[in-house]
């Protein structure tokens, strides 16, 4: 069944057809047997495609596959959907008759009741509760830092906070590159005769200032940079990886290490021996490269990378953050090798300039990829919430030698769960002892650490294939060669509009 949602809808006609300021939104359960398609058409304001982007990944669903199109002038003659091939994380279709007004509506404030009405919510296949833009941490303060990673850091930031009565409600911690970035929500138990008064905001600048302290011990030494802000809850909702990409952006994370590999041209060919190429590679590294199409003013960028969740929704946070607006793109995977290309332009109209420019877009696109790459002992801990309950973890964390690379934290109900991933003090490989010794002791304050593994098959691995249609001649959209115009090599992006069937079966899962 096809569920449509928007203003625009009439039976009669498709409304992908048409383009209005109002995204139009469509999910297709008929199409494929194997997934879900989502279709969303609105012009191409300003961060248009990261809402969508950011609202599937909340919503828990696996982002197999995606056609982006925004430009009516190119190919597709005023047919611009964004196209999304989905499913729940337990590789199933999407059922819930609901979902197509969430995401009309979490997409258009103004679809809300009222205007600027109360946020709609919406359940995911895991039981999260979720609106657009992430969880609502309005009765939250919120602590950000950028620091120089180092042994025992969030032990140290946590310990002071547990003695100043404050309490980490949820977030999140990234490393990458040396450095450490951290968003954490933080509630203080309120006096049973002042409930309904809030902690001053002096009181948020001395608990800041005492964070400070902590990290700039050792800064002061190294001439290490860091930077922390305590703020106090404000109305709305703040995406805490979005946040995160910020941080780490604005810190410079990408600076340091080699330049970007340029990618191998061989895996944006559509036949077999891309595939055979990629699924026989022992190493997959994240490589990049950028091409002028002077004629239609595009900086095409090509990535490959080892496939991974939310690898779309981190990509796109990049572009954004570097205020590039992408106009076309295709995204999908050949085996354990995920293969993206984007057709952008900066907001001001222009391309990749020099190469200098193209050497930084580069290494924040790698940044922005293996900040969430997934090394070291990844751990699951719950625990009856309590305050103080992320320093007596982390303590013993420290105790055994173990450092953070990554750290989630959440609340559900009056459980904390959290996951973290470890590694040792010096970068290695957790062994399997120290874990056991870990657990024991966490176990007697009533802490669950168990050792989690991915889920086998996941994501799910197709189980149908749709044929392919009639291949019709692409139209001319370069001049002859003869007038010596630069255009990049035929590539994956240029092929896709004429043969969007026959792409979607040589590509298989990208897990985002």
């Amino acid at each position: 069944m096809k569920y449509v949602s928007g203003p625009y809808f009439e039976p009669d006609f498709d409304p992908l057809l048409y383009r209005f300021g109002t995204p139009g939104v469509v999910v297709d359960n008929e199409t494929r047997e194997d997934c879900t398609l989502v279709k969303v058409d609105s012009v191409n304001r300003d961060g248009v495609l990261l809402e969508m982007v950011q609202l599937l990944t909340d919503l828990d669903l696996v982002i197999s596959k995606s056609y982006i199109s925004s430009d009516g002038g190119w190919l597709m003659d005023g047919k611009n959907p964004s196209l999304f091939h989905v499913t729940d994380q337990m590789g199933r279709k999407l059922t819930d008759p609901s979902l197509p007004e969430f995401i009309q509506r979490a997409l258009v404030p103004c679809q809300r009741p009222g205007g600027n009405g109360p946020s709609p919510r919406f359940t995911t296949c895991l039981g999260n509760v979720v609106g657009p833009g992430g969880p609502d941490v309005s009765d939250c303060a919120a602590l950000e830092f950028t620091v120089h990673d180092r042994p025992g850091l969030l032990s140290s930031i946590t310990q002071v906070l547990a003695d100043n009565g404050c309490h980490i409600a949820s977030g999140q911690a990234w490393t990458h590159s040396g450095r450490a970035a951290g968003v954490f929500y933080i509630t203080t138990p309120a006096p049973a005769e002042a409930a309904a008064a809030p902690p001053p905001p002096s009181r948020w600048e001395h608990i800041e200032g005492l964070v400070d302290a902590v990290m700039g011990a050792r800064e002061k030494l190294t001439g290490e940079r860091h930077w922390v802000c305590m703020s106090a809850p404000v109305e709305g909702r703040v995406h805490t990886e979005r946040r995160l990409h910020q941080l780490m952006h604005d810190d410079r994370d990408y600076e340091s290490g080699p330049a970007a590999t340029p990618v191998d041209e061989e895996h944006f060919s559509m036949g077999d021996k891309a595939a055979t190429t990629a699924r026989l590679s022992r190493r997959v590294e994240t490589r990049v490269s950028i091409e002028s199409w002077e004629e239609r003013g595009y900086a095409v960028v090509k990535m490959t990378s080892r496939d991974r969740p939310k690898l779309l929704f981190d990509t796109v946070c990049a572009l954004t953050d570097m205020h590039y607006v992408v106009f076309h793109a295709t995204v999908g995977s050949q085996g354990p090798l995920a293969i993206q290309e984007y057709y952008i332009r900066h907001k001001d109209g222009r391309t990749v300039d020099s190469n200098a420019e193209r050497q930084k877009v580069s290494r924040c696109l790698v940044a922005a990829v293996e900040r969430r790459a997934s090394h070291g002992a990844k751990v699951e801990v719950r625990a009856a919430d309590r305050s103080g309950l992320l320093s007596d973890f982390t303590r013993m964390l420290r105790e055994h030698g173990l450092s953070l690379l990554r750290v989630e934290l959440m609340r559900r109900k009056d459980e904390a769960v959290g996951t973290f991933y470890l590694v040792t003090d010096a970068g290695g490989e957790v062994r399997a002892d120290a874990l056991h010794a870990v657990r024991a002791r966490v176990g007697k304050m009533g802490i669950s650490f168990e050792v989690a593994k991915d889920a086998p098959g996941w994501p799910p691995v197709r189980k149908t294939s749709v044929p392919a249609p009639p291949t019709e001649e692409a139209p001319a959209v370069a001049p002859p060669a003869a007038q010596g115009q630069e255009r990049p090599r035929s590539t994956l992006g240029s092929l896709l509009w004429s043969h969007l069937g026959k792409l979607s079966n040589n590509f298989g899962y990208i897990r985002s």
